[in-house]
């Protein structure tokens, strides 16, 4: 379960990272209006911006699937093991949106999406693999 609480933890600081690479090294940064300086970069920043706001979107999901498959009894380790494929693909989502591999993208977007409905469908169903 420990893993589970740390996968969420480590959900709820990705925004931060993909802020940081958005903008990390660029020395015109203006941090005394962040978000309109981040509404006009191009290339990877841009996309690093965009990754953040995904991040923060799939949060609450991931949060809720992982805390209601724990309360309705679902096996522990079947919630880590879920909870850490769910972060392995958020953090390859973030990879490959910042590198501009859009295909790729999706496609661990939509893994770590179907590691969520599991969540839900396991804690709705009360079931207890293995």
């Amino acid at each position: 379960m420990l893993i589970s609480y740390g996968a969420v933890l480590v959900a709820g600081l990705m925004p931060v990272v993909c802020a940081g690479i958005a903008k990390s090294g660029f020395k015109g940064y203006d941090n005394s209006d962040p978000r309109a300086w981040l509404s006009r970069q191009t290339g990877f920043r841009a996309r690093a911006n965009a990754a953040q706001a995904n991040c923060f979107e799939a949060f609450p999901f991931f949060a809720v699937g992982v805390v209601l498959a724990l309360l309705t009894g679902v096996e522990p380790d079947w919630v880590d093991a879920l909870a850490s494929l769910f972060i392995a693909l958020r953090v390859a989502y973030v990879f490959f949106y910042v590198t501009d591999k859009a295909k790729w993208r999706t496609m661990v977007w939509s893994g770590a999406y179907v590691v969520v409905l599991a969540l839900f469908a396991m804690a709705m169903l009360n079931l207890h693999p293995g």
